[in-house]
Formats: C-alpha cells, structure tokens, sequence
C-alpha cells in the first residue's frame, strides 16, 4: 500500500490573530507615531511634507464626495426620526457631553488633551463599522447606511463650524484663514467628487480595493505629519503616562454614556429592536477616517495631541461595539429580520479601523 503523501503545511497569515483586540492598521498607525517621535520631518523635509499631506487631504474629501450616495441617502428620508435621532446623538448630545468634560481641567485632562476630548465629539459617525456592525447584531442595515452618510454629508459642514465655535483659538477660532481652509482643503474637493460621481464613481467601484489603500496611505501621512509637527513644536513633554491613563479611562465613561443613552433612550421614543441597534451603532461613535483629515486643517502644529483623544477612542470603540454586536446576535429573534441582507456579515469580522 503506497503511503500518503503528508500535506503542505499550511501558509501562516501576516494578519493579526483574530482573538487580538488590535487590528493590523491600528498598529501601522502606532508605527507612524513612533515613526514621528523618532524621526520627526523638520526644515525643507517638513515643507515638502506638509505640502503633500495637504494635498492627500484634499483627495481624501475628494474620494468621500465621488462614493456618497446623496440620492440614496435622499431615499431614506422616510424614515427620518432615526436619522434625526443618530444626528441628535452625533452632533448634540456627544458635544454636550464633551463641553460637561471641561470640569475635569487641569485635575484630569490637561487644556490640550480637553481640546482633543472635545473635537471627537465633535466628528461626525462612521459609515462602514457602523454597517458592519449593525449586521452582525441583525439590526437595521438600510438605516444604518443612510444614517452614515447623513452623518458624514452633515459633518462636512457642522464639524468645522463647531470646532471653530467651541474650541476657539486652539482651532484657528472663526478667522478668514480659518474658513478659507476649510472651504478650499475639506468642502470644495468633496463637493467636486459629489458633481463628478456619475462619471467616476465606475472607476471607483472597479478600483475599490486599491482605493483603500490611497485612503489608508493618505491618512497615515496626516498623523505622520500631525505629531512631526508637534515633536518640533516641543509640546509632547505635556503628555505623561498618567495623563493618558486618566484620558483612557474618561473616554471609557464617555463611551459608557453613549451606548447606554443611545440604546435605552431609542427604546423610550418606541424605536423597535432593529432600529435601537442601528441607533447605537451609529450615534455612539466616531469616524478616524474624517476627523483626522480635519483636525490637521484645524488645529495645525497642535494637531497631534487633537488627534490623540480620537486615535484611542476609536480603537475602544471597536473593541467594545464589537462584543456588543456579537451579543446582540446571540439573541432570540425571528429568521427574517427588517433591513438584515440575504448573506449576513460573518460575526468575525470587524471593520477597518480608518472607516
């Protein structure tokens, strides 16, 4: 009898092991700050950086324009006390909660890392996590999509505006220069990918995947650039261990409020379970992928401890929502669920962190 031939071992992934709580672009983000500490860009090199890394955000407000759907997001107007209610939790009650936070300068959050806490509660919500997520705990996916873009396409205007007013000069306040920058680096490209979607949003359906990696690479340069920024400007000696274990654990708290009120407070407007998942998903977090664009357009040089309060939230976001989600499946519900899609996202999955 002729012995069998032992199968090829099989190849090892480069990807993270699925039970680690980081995902492999969260690290490629860490890199990048590290990168910046070590090797921060100064002199000649620090122009041509801040000259392409203005250029890259420009694109990427580009490339959010040409994929909206503002007809689709149009459509799902009739189902509107959700979508007022995921906005009412984005761009109220989260600032609300951030403005209550100023109590905790200087005993807790330095005036710096305050002003960080506050513009991510500012940001508008994801799309694509949001989705995902509501899938995967069988809620609402139409309404999860059109409350992302209704996000998005709102936080265009409402974020900088709001910046502008609550954080005052430490993002630029309401000076021409700062509203010729938003206008010109965040509102005018996604406007230009809005008027030229129906001749390349094709290009960009076919080219999706490679895509990604210009919006990844692109949001790498603009923390690469933000905290290149910040270690020439001498402002890290502000941020000690202690400080960002006390900043973890408010955004935990911060966190907490918003999955809590969001899931209970859908229940007591009489939303069903579909929907009071879809408006936790979407009314409790943060988009990387835009807030990091526009906190280099707004803050500048201080860019980088902006940016830091939305860099770890945004990881213990998904972290935290995607054991809610996986929860949320378990539980007892009928086969055919309003606004889950034929083929569900399979429960292991967990979006991109930039989206």
């Amino acid at each position: 009898m002729t012995p069998r031939t032992p199968a090829p071992p099989a190849r090892r992934s480069l990807r993270p092991p699925s039970w680690l709580p980081v995902d492999g672009y969260v690290l490629a983000l860490l890199g990048t700050v590290v990168l910046a500490v070590l090797l921060p860009a100064s002199g000649t090199t620090a122009s041509v950086v801040k000259g392409t890394s203005t250029g890259a955000v420009a694109l990427l407000f580009f490339l959010y324009g040409a994929r909206l759907s503002a007809r689709e997001a149009l459509d799902g107007l009739k189902h509107w006390r959700l979508h007022l209610t995921v906005l009412g939790s984005t761009f109220l009650l989260f600032p609300l909660l951030g403005l209550a936070a100023r109590g905790l300068v200087p005993g807790v959050l330095t005036p710096q890392l305050y002003g960080g806490l506050l513009f991510l509660c500012l940001v508008p919500s994801t799309i694509q996590s949001s989705i995902a997520f509501t899938s995967i705990a069988r809620g609402n996916v139409p309404a999860a999509i059109c409350a992302g873009s209704f996000s998005s396409l709102a936080g265009i205007v409402l974020t900088p505006l709001l910046a502008a007013l609550l954080l005052g000069d430490s993002a630029g306040g309401l000076s021409a220069d700062a509203l010729l920058k938003i206008v010109f680096q965040l509102l005018v490209p996604f406007l230009a990918g809005q008027f030229l979607r129906r001749w390349v949003g094709a290009f960009l359906v076919r080219h999706k995947k490679v895509l990604g990696h210009v919006d990844r690479g692109s949001i790498l340069l603009v923390v690469y650039t933000a905290f290149s920024q910040g270690m020439t400007a001498g402002i890290w000696h502000l941020v000690t261990p202690a400080r960002l274990g006390l900043l973890l654990a408010v955004e935990a708290v911060l966190l907490a409020v918003m999955l809590t009120a969001t899931w209970y407070g859908a229940g007591r407007l009489g939303f069903d379970r579909a929907d009071r998942i879809t408006i936790q998903f979407a009314g409790s977090k943060k988009s990387l992928a835009a807030g990091l664009p526009m906190a280099s357009v707004l803050f500048g040089p201080q860019a980088s401890l902006a940016v830091l309060p939305l860099m770890l939230f945004h990881q213990m976001q998904l972290v935290v929502c995607a054991a809610i989600a996986k929860r949320r499946s378990r539980d007892p519900e009928p086969a055919d669920v309003p606004g889950r899609p034929a083929e569900a996202v399979r429960t292991s999955e967990v979006p991109a962190p930039g989206a």
